[in-house]
């Protein structure tokens, strides 16, 4: 490369650029917002909206990395990192990998970022977009229409190339006006930029045929060009058995700690050509900035080499599979030894270097799922958390509060082995789980998760407590009975067959695991100390089932030989450990007892099953069948109660609401619909754009957690019956829409509320039914308050002498010594003249206030004299059944006068005569009869009154007991038929 001196002789001076004065992010008016929604709400289902993504933590576009060091910090400097999640990003504080913000979707996939003090930089399609803070402040379209491919900060400029590699344009980052176009020479196709360090308005560009240019950006003109012969220094150079010739793609380019010299691409290039090393496979490279002289370069498959410089290119360490894909980036923190790697198995590490020559050591990282996950359940009451598994072969713990608290549980030491046995860590882990089960309630005391994986004849415990595998492997073949069948059959017809489990359960209460094999064996083991504890037989098989499955091992004739042949695809327990029911795949539910393990009834389905999910609170077991419909099965009656259909493709998972009103499923049409069971309509349904493989409804009712078949986050849809009124009506199919699937950053506070409200209107019907206070007047209507307000009311004196102290206070044998006391024999205190004064005062305005209350009328009474004589009292009813017993209690004690005495009466007459309140009634006469007999008694006035409430009261009772005497005939015809 020409020295810097001669390159800025050559180089035309430039003048500063007048930039215009920086454009103001316009407000966007709130109705349009609405607008906008509401054009947006007609592609949404009803019932599920779109919430939030989890688990994605950055993809296959490299991570941008940008250090900041404050004056007299006795820390290093700050580390921000920026990762790309497809099409939005995550920015994360480096220092425990906590995450800051999370920015909007862009309009298409982003291809490159770049950080500019606190603002992100991201290019999408054919736009740049700038973010301050997770929110969009400018966005700047390509005025030459093609996308943009790669950009870089460049002082005050962003410098960005097309995706076809001709143009390089530049804009201001205030401003987001264009400064300049640049466009390339044919058979030139630029990949990355590089600025040079100490190179004024110099920038280096690599191309994909393996030249090199150096380009002033101000006055637009190239400066050099590297040939790729020149770079490579020879024709053809040998290295473990390859060659590189001449023409090969630039990968790579990177600043090195020393002034004119590059990482390019698989070499290094230094000046006069002092270093010349070549990798075999391409990948990133960076150079430690802490002053030791240490290269550091990644795989594609996902390997982690470091090289001594001082050493003539010397291996120093290969950290075999640093990451479970290929490493997308790498990059040092400035005079740290600290090294940060991506990958695209959607994990950020930061690798710690102990010494100069010490082999690098993990110190902390953010991962998640690198194959999308196929099996996904809510962990626990709280709907805090969700066991993932997927096809990585791990099991994680995803946090829906907090990412910080998702985690992976440990297989054991698996790095250790891998390295002692030189294979990869992800040939070591267990197979993919293809069942999965647990109970918390006795998580603090044992394992309480049971799985099962694919191909293996055992199922393993795990323990969300220490968040590892657990101690027990429960085996099929462990006791004697299975041994001698197996014995048996090898001195016999050859070698036998041991079924994979297929299918888990553990017991509500968290003591026992059950589970199920291919060859119809089922057994329970006891998950504290892992001992087998009983074993369930499957009956004979059905005639009606008998050439429904084709056994691998069936006889002559295509028979199976026997009933172990017979596959258990699902199992469940009841909450009280009475019943399990075992689901086999040739279409039969089986009912055992619990503790005698005795098959008590089989039900025939009209199809073959492939799973079963029992809701536990309701008793109702869902069965997905092969025939395209989802069976209920009541587990008290042992028969089918509900039938779902319409699937235009095979049912792929299902689960109950909390409430159990409501039955969610997914389909290889990728569609999710919900049902409602009480009905068996077809509620809600929409499609989304890839098939849901797995989902969950929380325990709370208020997150709905669906997995897709090409994507490694779990999507959550959020609930609108919790928040909005919604109407329940059956759909067709031209009613489902296709639904986005929810981003990682979610909605907003502001638009959440305002698409709430502007849901709830547009579901909310216009004639509202509200329940009448009374649905025929024939009928008699309770007041629908709570049994003890009138057994208090009732009982009170009984009550009031319960509760009365059982002796009076005594005094104090002495006073403390800080009481000033009257001499005498007994303890008298002095209390001074001014304030006995102000006491009897006191007490004399009190006594005045009483006086002029006892003269005004109660609101009791003024309601009762208000009510027009034929009318129902409905204003004196309310507001008495608002009162408390006690307080009604002297209402009524209060009636003194003979004219009081009969207008109550007449107002129960006339409550009577309305057939409403009919409990309330006959406590308040009740209470008014004993309070009050005598007055009744001795005054003939009242007798009319009296006889009217008599008459009234016999009818209306005698209706009563007949409405009630005619139900309860009913009601025994009835049971006694069922």
């Amino acid at each position: 490369m020409p020295s810097r001196d001669s390159i800025a002789a050559t180089d035309d001076s430039t003048s500063d650029v007048s930039t215009p004065p920086p454009r103001k992010r316009l407000r966007q008016d709130s109705s349009s917002k609405v607008q906008q929604h509401n054009a947006a709400a007609k592609n949404e289902p009803r019932l599920f909206v779109p919430f939030r993504a989890l688990g994605l933590i950055t993809n296959h576009i490299p991570f941008a990395l940008q250090t900041r060091s404050f004056k007299g910090a006795a820390e290093g400097p700050r580390v921000h990192l920026l990762t790309c999640l497809g099409r939005s990003w995550a920015l994360w504080e480096g220092g425990k990998m906590t995450l800051l913000f999370v920015g909007p979707d862009a309009p298409d996939q982003i291809t490159s970022m770049a950080m500019d003090g606190d603002a992100v930089w991201v290019a999408a399609s054919t736009f740049l977009i700038k973010y301050i803070r997770g929110k969009e402040i400018l966005r700047i379209e390509n005025p030459l229409g093609s996308n943009l491919a790669y950009v870089t900060i460049f002082g005050s400029f962003i410098l960005a190339l097309t995706e076809q590699g001709d143009r390089m344009l530049t804009w201001d980052t205030t401003s987001g006006a264009l400064q300049s176009t640049i466009e390339f020479e044919k058979g030139f196709t630029a990949t990355s930029i590089l600025h040079p360090a100490t190179y004024l308005n110099k920038v280096l560009i690599a191309s994909n045929e393996g030249n090199m240019e150096l380009w002033n950006i101000q006055t637009q003109k190239r400066i050099f060009h590297f040939a790729s012969s020149k770079l490579l220094t020879a024709p053809t150079v040998p290295l473990l058995g390859k060659t590189f010739e001449p023409g090969s793609a630039i990968t790579s380019v990177v600043q090195s700690p020393a002034i004119d010299v590059v990482g390019i691409g698989f070499h290094i290039w230094r000046d006069l050509g002092i270093l010349i090393w070549r990798e075999v496979e391409s990948g990133p490279l960076g150079f430690r900035g802490d002053g030791q002289p240490i290269l550091a370069s990644a795989s594609s498959a996902g390997h982690l080499a470091l090289w001594d410089l001082n050493a003539g290119g010397r291996l120093l360490h290969m950290v075999r599979g640093a990451h479970d894909g290929a490493i997308s980036a790498l990059e040092w923190v400035p005079g740290q030894p600290l090294l940060i790697t991506s990958g695209e198995d959607n994990s950020v590490k930061q690798w710690v270097f102990d010494s100069p020559t010490a082999a690098p050591r993990l110190l902390k990282f953010r991962s998640g799922h690198h194959s999308p996950p196929h099996l996904i359940r809510y962990y626990g009451d709280d709907g805090k958390q969700l066991l993932t598994a997927s096809r990585d072969r791990s099991l994680r713990c995803t946090s829906v509060v907090r990412d910080s608290r998702s985690f992976e549980l440990s297989q054991g030491s698996l790095a250790k082995k891998a390295t002692s046995l030189s294979l990869p860590v992800a040939s070591l882990k267990f197979p993919p789980i293809t069942s999965l089960s647990y109970s918390p309630a006795r998580a603090k005391d044992w394992d309480d998760i049971l799985t099962a994986h694919a191909d293996e004849t055992f199922a393993r415990t795990w323990t969300m407590q220490s968040k590892r595998l657990g101690k027990y492997t429960l085996g099929f073949a462990d006791d004697d009975s299975a041994a001698s069948k197996i014995k048996a059959e090898l001195k016999g017809k050859g070698k036998a067959t041991l079924g994979s489990v297929k299918s888990t359960c553990v017991t509500a209460c968290g003591n026992f695991g059950v589970a199920g094999s291919s060859t119809g064996s089922i057994h329970m083991w006891n998950m504290q100390s892992g001992m087998r504890r009983r074993t369930f037989k499957l009956p004979a098989c059905p005639a009606e089932v008998a050439g429904r499955v084709h056994s691998a091992n069936a006889g002559a004739g295509g028979k199976a030989s026997g009933a172990r042949e017979r596959s258990v695809v699902g199992l469940a327990t009841d909450t009280l450990n009475q019943w399990l029911v075992a689901c086999t795949l040739d279409g039969t539910l089986n009912f055992y007892d619990f503790r005698t393990a005795v098959c008590e009834a089989t039900l025939v389905l009209p199809s073959t099953a492939t799973g079963v999910v029992l809701q536990r609170e309701s008793g109702l077991l869902a069965v997905v069948c092969d025939d395209l419909v989802v069976r209920v099965v009541d587990l008290e009656t042992r028969k089918v109660v509900r039938e779902m259909g319409g699937f235009r493709g095979r049912v792929l998972d299902i689960a109950f609401s909390p409430d159990s009103r409501w039955l969610v499923t997914s389909s290889l049409d990728s569609v999710i619909r919900t049902f409602d069971v009480p009905t068996g309509q077809l509620i809600d349904a929409f499609k989304t754009s890839s098939v849901a493989t797995s989902l969950s409804f929380s325990p709370t009712n208020d997150f709905l957690a669906t997995s897709h078949i090409d994507s490694l986050g779990v999507f959550l849809w959020a609930n609108r019956a919790q928040y909005a009124d919604i109407t329940f009506k059956g759909i067709q199919d031209d009613e489902i829409a296709e639904v986005s699937l929810p981003s990682v950053q979610g909605t907003s506070e502001e638009e959440a509320l305002e698409a709430l409200a502007a849901l709830k209107v547009n579901d909310s019907p216009a004639d509202v039914f509200s329940t009448p206070p009374q649905l025929d007047g024939e009928l008699i209507t309770l007041t629908l308050l709570p049994r003890s307000r009138w057994q208090t009311l009732l009982n009170l004196e009984v009550i009031q002498q319960r509760n009365k102290p059982k002796e009076a206070p005594k005094a104090p044998e002495h006073a403390p010594f800080f009481l000033p006391t009257l001499p005498g024999v007994e303890t008298r205190f002095a209390i001074d003249t001014e304030k006995k004064e102000r006491e009897a005062a006191a007490a004399r305005a009190s006594s005045r206030r009483l006086q002029k209350k006892g003269d005004v009328e109660s609101v009791f009474y003024e309601k009762m004299a208000a009510a027009a004589p034929d009318s129902d009292y409905e204003d004196l009813f309310t507001y008495a059944k608002a009162m408390s017993p006690a307080a009604l209690d002297l209402e009524i004690r209060s009636l003194m006068s003979l004219e009081s005495l009969a207008l109550f009466m007449h107002a129960l007459t006339q409550r009577l005569r309305s057939r409403r309140d009919f409990e309330a009634v006959e406590a308040f006469l009740k209470v008014f009869l004993q309070m009050h007999s005598e007055v009744l008694i001795a005054n003939e006035e009242l007798r009319e009154a009296m006889e009217e409430m008599e008459g009234v009261h016999r009818k209306e009772s005698q209706r009563v007991l007949e409405l009630i005497t005619s139900s309860l005939g009913t009601l025994g015809f009835v049971r006694d038929t069922l």
